[in-house]
């Protein structure tokens, strides 16, 4: 009888040590500090070649320092906004100007809206001075 109480005693404490050193490490790894995984391209290469090819298109046509400039802005824009930004910062400045009165200010007056517009503005701004040689 006494043997029994000892080995239940020791399967309990062998139990507790187990789990006890379970629950350490599961806390361990997950106190460890991780990391953020960052995308340097997160821009889609159908939207850079859209970006490029309406860029081409503004500055007079398929050539090769048009074609090569305006890859280098698209490549700059996206140094300074990730694409959800960037398209967020699209979609608010096309809807923005496609609608006038109250029907445009849901597109034109948050602050998320300005900020973003304002944001690729700059961007597209820095870039082209970067990029276009005049």
């Amino acid at each position: 009888m006494n043997t029994k109480y000892r080995v239940l005693l020791l399967s309990v404490c062998l139990s507790a040590v187990v789990t006890g050193c379970s629950t350490t490490l599961e806390k361990t790894a997950e106190q460890a500090p991780v990391a953020p995984t960052t995308l340097v391209n997160d821009y889609p290469t159908r939207d850079r070649v859209e970006y490029v090819l309406n860029c081409v298109a503004q500055h007079g046509g398929l050539t090769y320092i048009t074609q090569y400039a305006c890859g280098c802005k698209i490549d700059k824009i996206a140094e300074k906004m990730s694409f959800t930004e960037f398209e967020s910062a699209k979609t608010f400045t096309y809807l923005s100007k496609g609608q006038t009165g109250d029907a445009g200010a849901v597109f034109r007056d948050p602050a998320q809206s300005k900020d973003l517009r304002t944001r690729l503005k700059e961007a597209e701004a820095s870039a082209e001075k970067s990029c276009f040689v005049k």
